[in-house]
């Protein structure tokens, strides 16, 4: 069954011309509206066939004398546009909560933090699809929720970003889960406070018997959570999930699941995994239907990618900030010769990273754009200076001994060499295998 009063209105305009913009244009034509426009600033955008493009402006009436106003992740809730749309009386919805009006309301679960929920949404998806389920996996991860309209699916496994949140509508997880909070995307939320705020919309209008999980320590994430619906269950801590010390098992809901069977590395992944587990639970997938032994590692994620003369080369450029690169040091099982680089985002301490890698690095390589403060911060750690990626490469070929890895995980964005982070991983795998050919 379809949500109730899902009815397309005829005029609809998609604010923001991205992936997620491109789909709602597209789910609003199948579904009947007699007039879509796609319009977006940038000049270039690319349109959808059978839409209005209005590329490199915005036109009043595009906004204000329309049905409803759909808007891209990437649009915050605050820009002018949206506000002059309201203003004007008209229905306003992110790409999230519109796709939610016309999904059938299958078993849902729904996945956010600052790090980590691509991983726990992917996991999510193969634990269900190894116990017999047909979930629809994506959301902000790869696949717009937009295109679940229409699948045949048992279930949703949506990644949720805050971006996402702030225009959700009535979407209603039967589970969800905030996986963590750190310093990212403030220049939106404006303070970590609002950048909490923002996250606990997950259970706005999730039912009373909804499993609403939280981490246990998070002074800010708990009194964002206050009040909101949902039975509040806590990640480490009672009731809820919990991994073991030595990461052999983990308890959920009091229920052991034992991870031996797990063979993507690192401690964080285990800690993933229990928590897919729980969500994939929650959907109703008992935990001995679930094959931990299927779950692979996401591209650019502690990634494998090369190995020759006993030294592993890893991709782990989803690694865009201090906290990620902070869980690909602690992952990696072997002494590393850890690369960082890229553009550095406002207001990192590379200091952080100085006990880890003392811990985990055999050698440690700096490079790209922001190499100068990353150097600075990381004060009397040795470390090595190159220019570029491709130069960090060719001095870790030198630098690595067997038995050792080779770990990007840069601590910063990509954007001073490259479009974007699968870029840099994709560029970072073609370099390990030629140097290991």
């Amino acid at each position: 069954m379809a949500a109730a009063n899902a009815v397309m209105p005829r005029r609809v305009t998609v604010l923001g011309a991205g992936l997620s913009g491109r789909a709602a244009a597209r789910l609003a034509l199948r579904l009947g509206a007699e007039r879509v426009t796609l319009t977006d600033l940038k000049a270039d955008s690319e349109g959808v066939e059978g839409a209005r493009a209005v590329f490199g402006r915005h036109d009043d009436a595009d906004l204000t004398e329309v049905d409803l106003l759909v808007v891209s992740p990437g649009v915050p809730a605050a820009a002018p546009p949206v506000r002059r749309a309201q203003a004007a009386g008209v229905d306003v919805i992110g790409e999230l909560g519109f796709a939610w009006r016309f999904l059938p309301r299958l078993p849902t679960a729904a996945i956010t933090g600052t790090n980590g929920k691509s991983t726990v949404t992917h996991f999510t998806g193969q634990l269900l699809r190894g116990a017999g389920r047909r979930p629809f996996v994506g959301g902000n991860l790869g696949t717009p929720l937009c295109e679940a309209v229409g699948g045949d699916f048992d279930s949703l496994v949506v990644e949720v970003s805050s971006y996402q949140l702030e225009l959700a509508g009535d979407f209603a997880p039967d589970v969800g889960v905030i996986l963590n909070l750190t310093p990212d995307h403030l220049a939106r939320h404006g303070t970590m406070e609002g950048y909490a705020a923002a996250k606990a919309k997950l259970f706005d209008h999730m039912t009373p018997d909804g499993l609403a999980y939280v981490p246990n320590g998070d002074i800010l994430l708990r009194a964002a959570c206050e009040g909101k619906a949902g039975q509040r269950r806590w990640l480490d801590g009672e009731p809820g999930v919990n991994l073991s010390d030595d990461g052999a098992f983990a308890l959920i809901e009091g229920e052991r699941l034992d991870l031996s069977d797990l063979r993507v590395m690192g401690r964080i992944n285990r800690w993933n995994a229990a928590v897919a587990a729980a969500l994939a639970r929650g959907l109703g997938a008992p935990l001995g239907a679930l094959d931990l032994s299927a779950l692979t590692a996401l591209p650019h994620r502690m990634q494998p990618v090369a190995e020759r003369d006993g030294v592993l080369w890893i991709n782990d450029s989803k690694a865009t900030n201090v906290d990620a690169a902070l869980v690909g040091l602690a992952s990696v099982d072997r002494p590393a010769v850890v690369i960082l680089g890229g553009q550095g985002k406002e207001g990192a301490d590379y200091g952080l990273l100085v006990p880890a890698l003392q811990r985990a690095a055999a050698e440690v390589i700096v490079c790209g754009g922001s190499a100068p403060e990353i150097s600075r911060g990381l004060g009397a750690q040795p470390h090595h200076v190159v220019p570029g990626l491709a130069d960090a490469v060719v001095l870790a070929r030198r630098l690595a001994r067997p038995g050792q890895a080779v770990l990007l995980t840069p601590a910063c964005a990509s954007f001073d060499e490259f479009n974007n982070f699968e870029h840099r991983g994709a560029v970072f795998a073609r370099l390990a295998q030629e140097a290991t050919t």
